[in-house]
């Protein structure tokens, strides 16, 4: 058990309460260590060293203060203290910030005093987060760079702790008027109005009592309210001043309306000076983008026109193959040793016989679209449909 608190000791997860209470830097601070005189002294009592009655097994009696639970204590409080706006919300009298504290925390019962004065000093040193006296306890803002409880801070405190005794008191003046109410009721269903009156007597004292202590009570909380609503107009008002000092330095930054002024004019004609030359190369583009509507309808006359040529030379083209090929039947039946004359089938049953080049003739016509009908063609057919026959 002593090598752990040792090792414990040794880093920093606990740490001797008269030292934890004597520290005046922070236990975060690097150069914040253990006395070694003690690590010394605990060493040569577990080794039963300089005390002839001291035995190993045993461990001094010693008080520790335990990190983990002190910093798990301060940021509860913290985290209920962060709902709070108003510089009189953050100012507690020590029994109320007492009070509130173990309810922050979920203790059950009210904190000891060595506890709290753990709790304020890991606050207070430690986190930076309060400032606090004899008398009261101030939770700093963002801002708050004090470190002192201050004599306003000390009357607010005063203040609000006498609203609470009065609250107090008023709950249980309440209380103890509705006990002698029953009291007086119960005396007399029992016949006894000495009891009875005597009540009653005391009722009325109480609500008397009660009727001052709320109207103090009343006037208390409204002065409590203005000290309340003063302290934040300061606050504002020293933002207000903070602001104007601000505002004087940038001014001087500026250097003036004039200097404004010359700048924005300067701006004004450079940005002027961007225009006209982006309008002199918007012009130059168009110039160059320009297009002769002439000389784009001559040059598609002059395509539709290749187009026409092309078609009559393919027109001329085909007609030549046609000739071409008409021209070689016309010398393979030429030179043919027998040439078979053409016969026609006359309508009413009887043969003619005419010369095949003329039945060529009439099919050569016919192929180059002459549009005239075969009876036209030969004079002597007289109608018939030509009908070929082999010849002997």
């Amino acid at each position: 058990m002593g090598t752990v608190i040792d090792e414990a000791v040794s880093q920093r997860q606990m740490l001797p309460y008269e030292e934890f209470e004597a520290a005046s830097k922070s236990i975060y601070n690097r150069r914040w260590t253990v006395q070694p005189w003690w690590l010394l002294s605990w060493g040569l009592k577990q080794l039963g060293i300089g005390d002839p009655l001291s035995r190993p097994d045993k461990l001094p009696i010693r008080r520790f203060v335990i990190v983990r639970n002190v910093e798990d204590a301060a940021s509860k409080i913290l985290k209920d203290m962060a709902n709070r706006g108003s510089r009189g919300d953050q100012i507690f009298p020590m029994p109320l910030f007492a009070k509130e504290a173990t309810k922050a925390i979920g203790l059950k019962d009210e904190m000891t005093e060595s506890d709290l004065s753990i709790v304020l000093k890991h606050l207070a040193r430690d986190k930076d987060a309060i400032v606090y006296g004899c008398q009261g306890v101030r939770f700093k803002g963002p801002q708050d760079r004090s470190s002192t409880f201050s004599h306003e801070d000390k009357i607010i405190a005063s203040l609000k702790g006498l609203i609470a005794d009065l609250n107090i008191q008023v709950d249980r003046l309440s209380t103890r008027i509705s006990t002698l109410s029953g009291d007086a009721q119960r005396a007399v269903q029992l016949k006894n109005p000495v009891s009875a009156t005597a009540a009653l007597r005391s009722k009325k004292i109480a609500e008397t009592t009660l009727s001052q202590r709320i109207e103090t009570l009343s006037q208390l909380e409204e002065v409590y309210n203005k000290i309340d609503q003063a302290t934040d107009q300061v606050a504002v008002v020293r933002i207000m001043e903070a602001s104007t000092t601000v505002l004087r330095s940038l001014y001087a930054e500026v250097g003036g309306v004039e200097r404004a002024e010359d700048v924005v004019q300067g701006l004004k004609d450079e940005m002027q000076k961007v225009d006209e030359i982006g309008n002199v190369i918007e012009a130059g583009g168009q110039e160059r983008a320009a297009i002769d509507d002439d000389a784009l309808d001559e040059e598609l006359e002059e395509m539709i026109r290749d187009v026409k040529a092309q078609e009559e030379d393919e027109d001329a083209r085909q007609t030549q193959e046609r000739l071409a090929e008409i021209s070689s039947i016309k010398d393979s039946q030429a030179q043919s040793d027998a040439v078979a004359p053409a016969q026609l089938l006359s309508l009413d049953g009887t043969k003619e016989t005419i010369p095949t080049n003329e039945v060529v003739e009439t099919v050569g016509r016919m192929s180059l679209g002459d549009g005239q009908p075969v009876s036209e063609t030969h004079e002597t057919s007289k109608g018939a449909i030509p009908h070929a026959e082999a010849g002997s």
